[in-house]
């Protein structure tokens, strides 16, 4: 076990040290203008950070939550930040061109959260660096994904929780999908699949319902996806990251409603007290 943690740690930290590097496999042209394109992203951001909440994150350091803001969105009240978590978003290019992003779906045996559509990701690790360094041990952990296969090009402003819990969303490019071979980690994920990243930025296959958090109405997004006679529900916080990461290589905003402005100025309005 204590061989197997360091060398997670190991592949962590060169997943830092060589996080802007060029892969080794040529990429297409389609993905060296995406890999320019968003090495030139720079995430908005506040200078202070949200706190610690612990049922936001499960018994294996693992994040979920119905809801995700983008940090932008809310004013940063005064606190310090206590814990964080990253996730990684690994794009590839499918058999017809598209863009197409690694989802788990976590195992059923789990206490928490069981059958839920995620992001390769988890909490933060003492020895890790970075947050690019997180997302990568993550991805090693729980689906058998190399660091070395993968460029990571940029990291996007920090999402926060239903319960204001920081995660860091890191993406990063796959040019040779043939040379990653998934391994699942039966003890967190039971399934291993794909979809096409322009999904979320579409209106099909979705539905929305309305919330309320200080005392302002927000939407959680479902997107219901199939392949290979199997049906996911992607959703919540993953759904939400997902819709933003989509919107910044795209380069173009959802074609359904926005989900922060009102929040925004609620969240300001409490803050503010």
């Amino acid at each position: 076990m204590l061989r197997m943690a360091a060398r997670l740690r190991g592949l962590a930290m060169a997943a830092s040290n060589n996080s802007i590097s060029s892969n080794p496999m040529q990429p297409s042209s389609n993905i060296q203008k995406l890999i320019q394109q968003l090495r030139l992203y720079s995430a908005p951001r506040f200078g202070s950070s949200f706190g610690n909440e612990d049922d936001e994150i499960d018994e294996r350091g693992k994040v979920f939550s119905q809801m995700g803001l983008a940090e932008s969105s809310v004013p940063p009240p005064v606190t310090s930040q206590n814990q964080r978590a990253a996730v990684l978003i690994c794009l590839f290019e499918g058999d017809h061109g598209d863009l197409r992003v690694i989802l788990t779906k976590r195992s059923s045996n789990l206490s928490s959260h069981s059958g839920e559509v995620a992001l390769p990701g988890g909490k933060a690790d003492e020895s890790d660096p970075d947050d690019v360094a997180t997302a990568m041990r993550e991805a090693n952990e729980e689906i058998g994904l190399d660091p070395s296969l993968v460029n990571v090009v940029t990291v996007l402003e920090p999402f926060l929780s239903k319960n204001l819990l920081r995660v860091v969303p890191v993406i990063g490019i796959l040019s040779d999908r043939q040379a990653f071979k998934p391994v699942a980690n039966v003890s967190e994920v039971e399934a291993i699949f794909d979809a096409p990243l322009e999904m979320f930025l579409k209106d099909e296959n979705r539905r929305a319902e309305e919330r309320e958090l200080m005392g302002a109405d927000y939407l959680i997004h479902f997107f219901d996806y199939q392949t290979d006679d199997k049906k996911f529900l992607i959703w919540g916080l993953t759904a939400s990251i997902l819709i933003h990461a989509a919107s910044i290589v795209y380069q173009r905003p959802p074609s359904f409603a926005e989900q922060y402005r009102k929040f925004h100025h609620c969240l300001k309005r409490d803050f503010s007290k």
